[in-house]
């Protein structure tokens, strides 16, 4: 009887683990929520409804995009962290869900306990873009006017906390300028207005401002990161322009609830590693001047929490956070 009962549990645990494993094996059988933070139209949703197009055609099951926006994406960040970890319910995010963390003084859920990194899907730069109406050609151009004419000029924002408001909060902090903050509900009402002249520029992220300006109905005047975007390589960068140390990076992500079976998390990454070798999502990436994702969860939440503590110190210098 004795040598029965380690038999028994060693058959106990494997009845346990089995499962665990069929089921990251099998996954997805049903359709996948990805829920986006902001509305339709904006940043978030241009890479997010390539991508999941791309992972429904090759997993055979709907990859569908959930447009949850509101308080700078926290909403939609809360619904995710909230979902059952079944492996059905993934969060699109973004920069500015590590901005989030020191903007606001207290949030619905916590990033890095609620929320698991599955991984990157882009790196884009932002655009230094104006209606055409504003009589400003150049950043200098931009930094005279706002000089002389204090708090006159109008930038839209995704929302409180987007690297879109922390872009324009840098900017000013490092020209000593200053400029009204007009926040939106995500990038997509914000170019709405901008492109009617509603407001005057916009700090945006290259996916939703790329087909503006080849539209000829935005002036980019500069991108934000340290090189200049490949998409529009003659827009100069915000350094060079003459603003020594300033370089901002929009990203998209993909997080899941916390408990979401690791198995599920790797293969989602996997999958969306596999996508950005496709030559459909290569052509979208570059022509909004992206870099592809696809990095493991380990990378990607290492990467988060140096994000978390650099956005920190940015939004203690401009003050830019929300009690």
């Amino acid at each position: 009887m004795p040598a029965v009962l380690p038999r028994l549990r060693l058959l106990a645990l494997v009845a346990l683990v089995v499962p665990v494993v069929a089921f990251g094996q099998a996954w997805p059988t049903k359709p996948v929520r990805l829920v986006s933070p902001f509305p339709a139209g904006g940043g978030t949703d241009a890479f997010a409804r390539p991508l999941a197009a791309q992972l429904s055609q090759q997993m055979g099951q709907q990859f569908i995009i959930d447009n949850r926006g509101g308080a700078g994406g926290t909403i939609g960040a809360d619904n995710v962290a909230k979902s059952p970890p079944d492996g059905y319910h993934f969060l699109v995010g973004a920069v500015h869900h590590t901005i989030a963390v020191s903007v606001y003084s207290k949030l619905p859920y916590d990033l890095e306990r609620d929320l698991v990194p599955v991984t990157m899907v882009a790196m884009v730069p932002n655009v230094i873009v104006l209606h055409p109406k504003v009589p400003i050609g150049s950043v200098k151009e931009l930094i005279d006017y706002a000089k002389a004419n204090p708090n006159k000029l109008n930038f839209a924002s995704a929302g409180n906390g987007t690297s879109h408001q922390l872009a324009a909060e840098l900017f000013k902090v490092k020209t000593g300028t200053k400029m009204n903050h007009v926040p939106y509900k995500g990038a997509g009402p914000a170019m709405q207005d901008l492109l009617a002249g509603q407001v005057d520029l916009m700090f945006d992220g290259m996916g939703s401002s790329a087909p503006q300006i080849r539209g000829q109905r935005l002036k980019p005047l500069a991108v934000t990161t340290a090189t200049r975007s490949p998409a529009f390589p003659d827009v100069p960068t915000v350094q060079e322009a003459g603003v020594p140390g300033y370089e901002v990076t929009t990203w998209y992500a993909l997080w899941a609830p916390a408990g979401t079976p690791q198995d599920v998390v790797n293969k989602l990454q996997q999958e969306v590693a596999k996508a950005m070798t496709s030559q459909q999502l290569k052509d979208v990436w570059a022509q909004q001047g992206a870099s592809p994702g696809g990095n493991t969860p380990p990378e990607f939440g290492a990467f988060v929490k140096a994000e978390i503590a650099k956005w920190a110190d940015v939004v203690k210098a401009s003050g830019a956070r929300i009690d």
